[in-house]
């Protein structure tokens, strides 16, 4: 039975944020007399992912997906709760986790602009402290699959949006992660770059047995890769299961239409 490489057990996020009086009268009160209110992001969740899973978390925006990806990540600390991410809490950020996970955000580039991706790939290779003969084999594969050989020497500024997405997958899996942590990877591309970013997703957790947890607002990418899904609304999780069922349940229409049905609904609860 394959071991659980990510568990959250009433993982909650609030941040403390000021709140401050419209107009210039109350600017001017915030200078000497402020008011806070906390904000709660994500709330008490509780779910644990398997090795080699992949794994739809879907929300609107707002729902806590980003903050629960970065607390699984350890670039935020927890208000309360645990999380364990193959066998490490992620916010201690102990280096040999931080050598086994990715994380990879579609509005977010590791690449430097102005200079060719393979430079940055050259960086990369020395904060993971990856071998030689393992980063020229790896790489080669990755260019390989995503089809960006010829792209590499090409300053990153002059790339399409396409082209820097494959090459941040790349730089992003060049340590040979055992989990990723996908947050909108396919966003903004075209529809042909869509597929076959989805296509190299697929392939990477096949291949390696990956586990991943993938959040994304386009539906393609979540009925053509995760059987499973998280759903999460106001930081509470409201459904964790097989996208079939939430089919099962409320019919086979277009995904996107289904979603926004359990939410309403969920809402209206």
């Amino acid at each position: 039975m394959p071991a659980t490489v990510i568990e959250a057990v009433a993982l909650s996020k609030h941040f403390r944020v000021m709140q401050k009086a419209p107009g210039l009268k109350g600017a001017l009160k915030g200078l000497f007399s402020r008011v806070y209110r906390d904000v709660h992001a994500v709330k008490e969740i509780s779910f644990s992912i398997k090795e080699g899973e992949l794994v739809g978390f879907l929300g609107p925006n707002g729902a806590g997906k980003t903050t629960s990806l970065k607390m699984l990540s350890g670039l935020l600390h927890p208000s309360s709760g645990q999380a364990h991410v193959l066998g490490f809490v992620p916010w201690h950020r102990e280096r040999r986790f931080q050598k086994q996970f990715t994380m990879v955000m579609g509005q977010r580039t590791q690449l430097w602009w102005d200079l060719p991706a393979w430079d940055s790939f050259l960086l990369n290779k020395e904060i993971f402290e990856i071998p030689d003969a393992e980063f020229e084999t790896t790489a080669k594969e990755l260019t390989r699959l995503l089809e960006i050989e010829d792209l590499l020497e090409i300053p990153v500024k002059k790339l399409s949006l396409g082209q820097r997405m494959k090459a941040e997958l790349a730089c992003s899996l060049l340590h040979s992660p055992k989990v990723l942590l996908m947050d909108e990877p396919t966003i903004g591309l075209d529809v042909m770059m869509q597929q076959k970013v989805r296509q190299f997703i697929l392939a990477y957790n096949q291949r390696r047995k990956a586990t991943i947890l993938l959040t994304s607002h386009n539906m393609d990418d979540v009925s053509e890769l995760c059987s499973r899904v998280i759903l999460i609304d106001h930081g509470r999780i409201l459904f964790d299961g097989p996208l079939s069922e939430i089919h099962k349940r409320y019919g086979d229409g277009k995904l996107a239409d289904v979603m926004r049905t359990v939410f309403s609904e969920q809402r209206v609860h």
